[in-house]
């Protein structure tokens, strides 16, 4: 007769596991509070700061609005267009919001990154040494990625040039078509447009600020009276300055410096104007106009280039005008002359 098995475990495993249970559930008793205090201060990092990220760049947008603002507000003005370009300022203003965003929220999130596994009890020390060494061989590595970026940056924030003017950037020179963090692209007077890294740029010459110089040299025959060359380019530079467009381009009132050249046949008036920047090749060329039609109504004759000439004089004759030109057969060594001179009879030979 066999006796069945008996299905109830043995008293020592129901005693282990009883133990086991109860170990845990002191466990989770004992810990359970710092695990809830560790889970809330997580959340409260969390939370302050996806809010302090959101309340920055909400405020860094209102700025760049602000200044949009600003710029389309002089845009309608008379020196708007060159002096407060709205494109400008707009690229320029986007530009730096993007960078100020960027870092905000690397900053702001960084931090609760850190503050998050300080809260974790996880060391710190052997993370920050290799970000540290990561950040020198990626400094190492990408120099050049972060010399033009970094260059690009105190660029837009110094405002050394924007869209719409014309630079000479040493590399290449031309009109601002773009501007970026990284590169710059010119349009050449050819068409061509150049990109230029902004790391590049040793010296940049900013031909659209401020103000420029419009240059002009006169010559007459020095027998003119000087008092009189002097009303005539007066007269002629106050007319331009009352008429439009010249009113906004002239800053200031056109002057007569004085003689910088005496030669024997003419004696050189220098002019000078101060002129809206970008516009003084314009001033230039407008200027000449007038003097040479004020000149030609007082009979003051504009001379350079050719000799001058006496009035009632004829123009000197050249003296090789009668002469003919060279020929060939003059020389007897010539093949021409040799072709051309008779054949010597043969002597005879009979005698």
């Amino acid at each position: 007769m066999s006796l069945a098995a008996d299905p109830s475990p043995p008293p020592l495993a129901l005693d282990k596991a009883a133990e086991k249970a109860t170990s845990a559930a002191s466990w989770v008793e004992e810990n359970w509070s710092t695990w809830l205090s560790v889970g809330l201060r997580i959340l409260l990092i969390l939370a302050i700061a996806i809010l302090l990220r959101i309340a920055v760049r909400r405020a860094l947008t209102k700025l760049i609005e602000r200044m949009n603002r600003s710029a389309q507000a002089v845009e309608g003005t008379a020196l708007g267009g060159l002096l407060v370009n709205a494109e400008r300022r707009r690229q320029r203003s986007e530009a730096i919001g993007s960078v100020l965003r960027s870092v905000a929220s690397f900053v702001i999130l960084g931090t609760a990154g850190l503050m998050i596994l300080g809260a974790l009890n996880i060391n710190l020390a052997p993370l920050l040494a290799s970000a540290g060494v990561a950040g020198v061989a990626l400094g190492f590595g990408a120099r050049n990625l972060v010399t033009d970026f970094l260059s690009g940056v105190f660029m837009i924030l110094e405002d050394q040039y924007g869209v719409g003017d014309t630079v000479d950037a040493g590399v290449a020179s031309g009109e601002v078509i773009e501007v970026g963090l990284r590169v710059t692209k010119l349009r050449g007077d050819n068409g061509e447009i150049w990109y230029v890294r902004n790391g590049e740029v040793k010296r940049i010459g900013n031909l659209s600020q401020g103000w420029a110089t419009a240059s002009v040299d006169v010559s007459v025959r020095p027998s003119e009276d000087l008092d009189r060359v002097r009303k005539v380019i007066e007269e002629a530079a106050g007319t331009m300055a009352k008429d439009e467009p010249w009113n906004e381009r002239l800053w200031g009132p056109v002057e007569v410096l004085g003689l910088s050249e005496v030669l024997l046949d003419q004696m050189t008036v220098s002019v000078s104007a101060k002129t809206m920047p970008g516009k003084a090749l314009g001033v230039e060329r407008e200027l000449r106009w007038r003097i040479k039609r004020g000149f030609d109504e007082a009979g003051i004759r504009i001379v350079g280039g050719l000799p001058l000439q006496t009035d009632g004089e004829p123009p000197a004759k050249d003296p090789t005008a009668g002469m003919a030109a060279p020929s060939a057969y003059a020389s007897s060594t010539s093949p021409q002359s040799v072709a051309a001179s008779p054949i010597a009879p043969q002597p005879n030979l009979s005698k």
